[in-house]
């Protein structure tokens, strides 16, 4: 019996490597996907606050004090890791021109109603007594300056949510390069909402060497809004270029001029915006230009930014969820694929792309579209991909082996005792067998042809082999890889829920009914208060 015992096992098996090999086939992940980068896409505005004091002698001593602010610079940039590190480029949020001395024209012009260009540059003007000044005025500051300026940089992140952030949330430099093409990293300072952060966009390892890559181009051309979602173009890489001369674009049919078109979309508000390859939807590079022209400055780049600043990038439990729901979505398994939006909703209330796509979701579940119903019975007639009479076949072949084979274990083992036998004849065995040696016993000796003494009391019935077995149950879809994060995400930067209200500014807590809800690392799973393990996968919730 023994030696039969493990043939049942390898056999069935096969025929669940079988079982589950049926609906993997129908699950790859499909190409071309922005998804994983556009919640990531984020508008950057960065702002020069001048607060300026002008020291009038002319006639009587007067303090005049105004306050400019002075774009910078704006454009787009995408979230790296959930504690909201962002990467931009650096004339995003630096500018090489003066806003001291752009604020030094506009009080002499407002206060001494004299024509002063509203600019960046230093002028003089006819009267010799306010010329002397003006120029006195301009930076650099001395002990005999006529002017008290003090400039500090204010950069608002405005997230892709909805509804909308109006506000924003505030980020300040942690690095930018010499260049006003190199990559700056941000860090946001915002307003903490909740503890899961927010979704990132996964970098690539290099970029796509061959001539004509396909790649595409996401960013803001304004403040998101309702009507202003994200602008998402195709383009192609041309081969060659590296560091901050980037890779160049063209259309290897030449159909368009795409350095001509992904430079308008730059000056309009991509600039900074990422660059995302076709086929796993990694950013490859950020936009740079402007004008007629466009280029691509590579990861590369970018890393060795994230490096300097000490900013590591990597997933979150939002993106975790949100993967597994854009698999079942893009596969058309769409009953599957509602649950696993609304866990991503649950996670993060102003997931513009979940939303959407559990909107379209809801509408194509239990359709003709859905592949979940197409594998519950498939209509005849239709093609519905690879047959499954062979493997539906050799599964039932794989089955009748398997009742033949059990079925001639236990004759070789033995047969049960009929009612009508005699209590004194010992049940047929065969030889050497384990049953053998349990008639020997049962007969008291437990020795070959030494019949003993009946029992007293009768023996126990034998345990049934079977009895307490481990059952396997699969899901109903096969399960996916987890995304490895790192620790949990400090409370930073997450969508604000339409219906919570923040505490009153300088509190530094919420009441009691807006308590932050805790999530799975892992998975993303909500986790209930008393939770130690996720329910879901299993994952620690301390870890």
């Amino acid at each position: 019996m023994r030696r039969f015992g493990s043939a049942p096992v390898l056999l069935g098996g096969l025929v669940l490597v079988v079982a589950t090999a049926l609906p993997a086939l129908a699950h790859e992940h499909p190409s071309g996907i922005t998804d994983l980068v556009t919640p990531a896409v984020v508008r950057v505005e960065a702002m020069a606050r001048v607060d300026i004091t002008l020291l009038d002698h002319i006639g009587e001593l007067v303090h005049v004090k105004r306050r400019y602010d002075v774009p910078i610079g704006e454009g787009t940039g995408v979230v790296v890791n959930p504690e909201g590190a962002i990467v931009t480029l650096s004339r995003v949020v630096k500018s090489d021109r003066d806003v001291q001395v752009h604020a030094a024209n506009r009080i002499f012009a407002e206060h001494h109603k004299v024509k002063i260009p509203d600019d960046f540059e230093r002028h003089t003007v006819k009267d010799d007594l306010l010329n002397h000044h003006l120029q006195k005025c301009y930076p650099p500051q001395q002990a005999t300056a006529t002017c008290i300026i003090d400039v500090t940089t204010e950069i608002r992140v405005f997230p892709n949510i909805s509804p909308p952030d109006k506000e924003g949330f505030k980020a300040e430099i942690v690095h930018s390069g010499d260049g006003p093409d190199s990559p700056a990293v941000l860090e946001s300072v915002g307003r903490a909402d909740g503890s899961a952060g927010l979704p990132t966009a996964p970098l690539a390892a290099s970029v796509p060497g061959k001539e004509g890559s396909p790649v595409a181009v996401a960013g803001f051309t304004g403040r998101p809004a309702a009507n202003l979602p994200e602008t998402v173009d195709i383009a192609h890489l041309r081969a060659g270029g590296a560091g901050e001369g980037g890779r160049r674009f063209a259309d290897p049919e030449k159909k368009v001029d795409e350095s001509v078109k992904l430079g308008a979309l730059i000056d309009r508000g991509l600039l900074g915006g990422p660059v995302i390859e076709d086929k796993k939807g990694e950013v490859v590079g950020l936009l740079v230009g402007g004008g007629k022209e466009a280029r691509m400055i590579g990861v590369r780049e970018i890393t060795k930014s994230l490096a300097e600043a000490k900013a590591v990038p990597r997933r979150g439990p939002i993106d975790a969820a949100f993967e597994q729901a854009l698999t079942r979505f893009h596969t058309r398994y769409y009953g599957d694929a509602v649950p696993a939006f609304q866990r991503v909703l649950d996670l993060y209330p102003g997931h513009t792309v979940a939303a959407a796509h559990l909107k379209t979701a809801q509408q194509k579940r239990g359709t003709a579209e859905d592949e979940g119903v197409k594998a519950a019975g498939a209509a005849p007639g239709r093609d519905t991909g690879p047959a499954l009479w062979p493997f539906l076949v050799g599964g039932g072949l794989l089955v009748l082996v398997v009742v033949i084979v059990a079925g001639l274990a236990w004759r070789r083992g033995g047969r049960p005792r009929d009612a009508g036998d005699s209590p004194d004849a010992p049940s047929p065995v065969a030889p050497g067998s384990a049953s053998t040696w349990e008639a020997r016993l049962d007969l008291g000796t437990g020795r070959p042809g030494e019949p003993g003494p009946r029992p007293s009391a009768s023996r126990p019935p034998r345990l049934d082999d079977e009895a307490g077995s481990t059952v396997v149950v699969g899901r109903s879809f096969p399960a996916l890889p987890k995304v490895t994060s790192g620790p949990p995400a400090a409370p930073v930067l997450v969508a604000r829920d339409p219906g919570t209200e923040p505490s009153a500014p300088g509190t530094g807590s919420r009441s009691a009914e807006f308590a932050v809800q805790k999530y799975c690392t892992a998975c993303g799973m909500r986790l209930g208060p008393a939770h130690r393990f996720c329910g879901y996968c299993g994952h620690p919730s301390e870890a």
